[in-house]
C-alpha cells in the first residue's frame, strides 16, 4: 500500500506548489509596483547611469506627449468653461426678452377680457329686446283673437262695444311699443357689432404677442441647443485627452520598472525617498524565498516513483468511476419498492401496527381465532416470530397464470432485526441451508412440518403440510413461502430477475396511504380478483377499473378510500356520474346486502382516467370485508344470509 502514501505525498506537494505559484504571483506583483515607484522617484539619479540612457530619452518623449496631451485638455476645459458662460448668457437672455414680451401682453389680456365682457352684455341686452318685440307681436295676435271671439259669440254681449273699444285701445298702443323695441334693437346691433369688432382688434394684437413670444424661445432653444451639442463634442475630447494622457503615463511604467530595478541593484536611493529603495529589497527578497520554495517543491516531486504515482491514480480514478455508478443506481432506484416479481397482479399490504392498535380489530380477532392467520398467510408459520407482537407490516403478493393457478409471494417486514428468527431456524433440524448467488435460504422438507403450538395464531398442521421456505431479503425483512416462490423472490432481490415496477400518480397516492391505514389493496388486473379472493367489488366497479387501489382504516368509524384507473373506453367523468347517480349497484358487497359506504361517498376525478372515493364502512361491512380477504366468511356467510 505504499502507492497510496506516495499519491497523497504527490497530491500535497501540488497542493503546495499551487499555493507557492499563488503566493509568487502576488510577491512579483507587488516587487513591480515598487521598482516602478522607485524608478519614479530616481529619475534624477538615473541620469548618471550612461546604460538608462534609452530610458531616459523615451521618459522625456512621454513627458513632453503627456504636456502636449495636458495642454489640449486645458484649452478644450477653457472652451467647456466659455461654452457654459454663453448658455448662461443665453438663459438670461432669454428671460429678459420673454419678460418683456409677456409684459406687453398683460394688458392685451385684461383689454380682451373687457371687450369680451362688453360683448357678451351687449348680446343679452339685443337678446332682451328681441324677446321684448316677439312678445309684443304675440299680444297682438292674442288681441285680435280675443275680438274675433269676441265677434263671434251668439247671442252678442250686451257690453259687446266696451269690451271691442278696450281690445282696440290696447292695440292701438302695441304699434308705438313696436316701434320702440325696434329702435332699440338697431341700437343693440351697432352696439354688438362695434363690440365684436374690438375684441378681434385685441385677439388678434394678443396672437401677434404670443407668436412673437413663441419665436423668441424657438430662437433661444435653437440656440442653446447648438451649444449643448458643442458642450458635449468638447466633454468627449476633454475624456479622450484624459484617456490618451492616462495611456502615456502607463507606457512610461517599463521605463520607470527599468530605472527602479537598475536603482535597487546599484543601491541608489532617490533623496527624498530613501525608503522605496528599502522597499524595493524587502519585495525582492520575498520573492526569491518563494522561488527557492517552488524549487525545493519541484525537487521532492522529482524524486517520487513515477509507477507508485501511476498506481496510485489508478485507483483514485477507478474508485471515482464506481461512486459515480454507485450514485447513479441509487438514484435512479425507485422509492420504497417490495422487490416483488414483475408478474405480480394483486398486492395485499397488511399493516401490523394499525392491527395491534384497532379496537375493532382486537375484538374481531379474539371472536374469530382464524381470522389473523388467514388473513396473513404463510407469515403465521415463521418460527421464532410472533406475527402480532414482532412483525410492522405483512406483504402478501399474488399472481395467476393462463391455467389458472395462483402463485403467493409473502414478504414479511420484522419490527426489530432477524437475528432471533435466523438463530431459531439455524438451530432447527427440520431446516435445511442452501444458498442461491450466496444468499442463504432455509428449505423445511413437507413430511418434517409439526403442527405449531397452541394460542401462536398460526394454521393447523393440516395447513402447513406442504413445503416452506424462507429467506433473508432485507436488513428486516424476510421472504417466506413455498420454495420456488421464495427463491423467485431472493432473485428478483439479487436483480437477477426483473422486479414489479409500478409508477404513477395514482400508485404513489395508494403508496402514500400506508401509514394510515391497516389494509391496503391494489389491483392490475381487477377481474382476477375474484380467483384469490372472496369477492369484495361489484361487476360493475371491476369492469370500469384498469387498475384499482383499497386502502381501509380500522378505527372506528372504519373510513376507506377506493382508487381507480378507468379503463380506456370509458372516461373518469362518466364512472362518476353512474356512482352518483346508483351507489347501491356499484358500491356493495356481492352475495350479501351489505352495502360499503354508510353515508354518500365523495367523489373526487382527476384528469380523464383516475377517480378517488371517500367513505365510511359500516362496522358489518368492514369485518365482513376482511373475512373475505382472510377467506374465512363462508360459514357465518351461510349462516347470516
Amino acid at each position: 500500500m505504499s502507492f497510496i502514501r506516495t499519491g497523497f505525498r504527490e497530491v500535497a506537494l501540488k497542493l503546495k506548489r499551487q499555493r507557492t505559484r499563488i503566493a509568487l504571483r502576488h510577491e512579483r506583483r507587488l516587487l513591480q509596483k515598487s521598482e516602478i515607484n522607485l524608478g519614479r522617484e530616481g529619475t534624477t539619479q538615473a541620469a548618471n547611469f550612461p546604460e538608462l540612457r534609452n530610458e531616459i530619452v523615451a521618459l522625456k518623449k512621454l513627458e513632453q506627449e503627456q504636456k502636449e496631451v495636458a495642454l489640449r485638455i486645458a484649452r478644450i476645459e477653457e472652451g467647456i468653461k466659455t461654452i457654459e458662460a454663453e448658455r448662461q448668457q443665453i438663459a438670461r437672455e432669454q428671460a429678459g426678452v420673454i419678460a418683456k414680451l409677456e409684459a406687453d401682453k398683460k394688458p392685451l389680456l385684461q383689454q380682451r377680457n373687457q371687450a369680451k365682457n362688453t360683448a357678451e352684455v351687449c348680446e343679452r341686452e339685443l337678446a332682451g329686446v328681441e324677446r321684448r318685440i316677439q312678445e309684443s307681436e304675440a299680444a297682438d295676435r292674442d288681441l285680435l283673437k280675443q275680438l274675433s271671439d269676441l265677434h263671434a259669440l251668439d247671442p252678442a254681449p250686451p257690453d259687446l262695444e266696451a269690451l271691442s273699444a278696450g281690445i282696440m285701445a290696447r292695440r292701438v298702443r302695441l304699434p308705438d311699443e313696436r316701434a320702440e323695441f325696434v329702435r332699440a334693437r338697431m341700437g343693440s346691433t351697432d352696439a354688438v357689432r362695434m363690440a365684436k369688432e374690438k375684441l378681434a382688434s385685441v385677439e388678434s394684437e394678443l396672437a401677434t404677442v404670443e407668436k412673437n413670444i413663441a419665436r423668441a424661445r424657438s430662437e433661444f432653444e435653437a440656440r442653446d441647443r447648438k451649444l449643448v451639442e458643442s458642450l458635449r463634442a468638447q466633454q468627449q475630447a476633454a475624456r479622450d485627452a484624459r484617456t490618451r494622457h492616462q495611456t502615456v503615463e502607463e507606457r512610461k511604467n517599463p521605463a520607470y520598472l527599468s530605472i527602479g530595478r537598475h536603482l535597487s541593484v546599484k543601491g541608489v536611493a532617490p533623496p527624498n525617498a530613501p525608503h522605496l529603495l528599502e522597499e524595493a529589497h524587502r519585495r525582492k527578497a520575498a520573492v526569491d524565498l518563494q522561488l527557492e520554495q517552488q524549487a525545493e517543491l519541484a525537487r521532492l516531486s522529482s524524486q517520487i516513483d513515477k509507477q507508485e504515482l501511476r498506481k496510485f491514480y489508478f485507483s483514485a480514478f477507478s474508485v471515482l468511476v464506481l461512486l459515480a455508478i454507485t450514485l447513479l443506481v441509487v438514484f435512479q432506484s425507485p422509492r420504497g419498492r417490495e422487490w416483488l416479481p414483475q408478474e405480480t397482479d394483486t398486492i395485499l399490504s397488511i399493516n401490523a401496527d394499525q392491527f395491534e392498535h384497532a379496537n375493532l380489530a382486537k375484538r374481531w380477532r379474539d371472536q374469530q381465532p382464524k381470522l389473523w392467520p388467514g388473513l396473513i398467510g404463510l407469515a403465521a408459520s415463521v418460527p421464532g416470530l410472533n406475527p402480532t407482537r414482532d412483525t410492522t407490516r405483512i406483504t402478501r403478493a399474488l399472481t395467476t397464470n393462463e391455467t389458472g393457478d395462483t402463485r403467493e409471494f409473502n414478504l414479511v417486514q420484522t419490527r426489530r432485526g432477524l437475528a432471533k428468527v435466523i438463530r431459531t431456524v439455524a438451530n432447527d433440524k427440520a431446516f435445511q441451508r442452501r444458498s442461491i448467488s450466496g444468499l442463504p435460504v432455509w428449505e423445511r422438507q413437507p413430511a418434517s412440518a409439526e403442527p405449531p403450538p397452541q394460542g401462536s395464531g398460526a394454521p393447523d398442521a393440516a395447513a402447513i403440510k406442504r413445503d416452506f421456505a424462507l429467506a433473508r431479503v432485507g436488513p428486516a425483512t424476510l421472504a417466506v413461502g413455498a420454495p420456488e416462490e421464495v427463491d423467485e423472490l431472493v432473485l428478483v432481490r439479487l436483480g437477477m430477475k426483473p422486479d414489479l415496477k409500478i409508477t404513477g400518480q395514482l400508485f404513489d397516492r395508494f403508496q402514500a396511504l400506508d401509514h394510515e391505514s391497516a389494509l391496503r389493496l391494489i389491483s392490475r388486473d381487477p377481474s382476477d380478483l375474484s380467483r384469490v379472493f372472496h369477492p369484495i367489488f361489484s361487476r360493475e366497479l371491476l369492469e370500469a377499473s384498469q387498475l384499482i387501489g383499497l386502502a381501509v382504516n380500522l378505527q372506528n368509524p372504519v373510513k376507506a378510500r377506493i382508487l381507480i384507473k378507468v379503463n380506456a373506453p370509458k372516461n373518469a367523468v362518466d364512472v362518476a356520474r353512474d356512482l352518483r347517480g346508483n351507489p347501491q349497484q356499484w358500491l356493495r358487497l356481492p352475495d350479501s346486502q351489505l352495502l360499503l359506504y354508510s353515508q354518500l361517498p365523495e367523489i373526487q376525478t382527476e384528469g380523464n382516467s383516475n377517480l378517488e372515493l371517500r367513505f365510511t364502512i359500516p362496522e358489518g361491512s368492514a369485518r365482513l370485508l376482511v373475512e373475505r380477504l382472510a377467506g374465512t366468511d363462508v360459514t357465518e356467510g351461510v349462516a347470516a344470509y
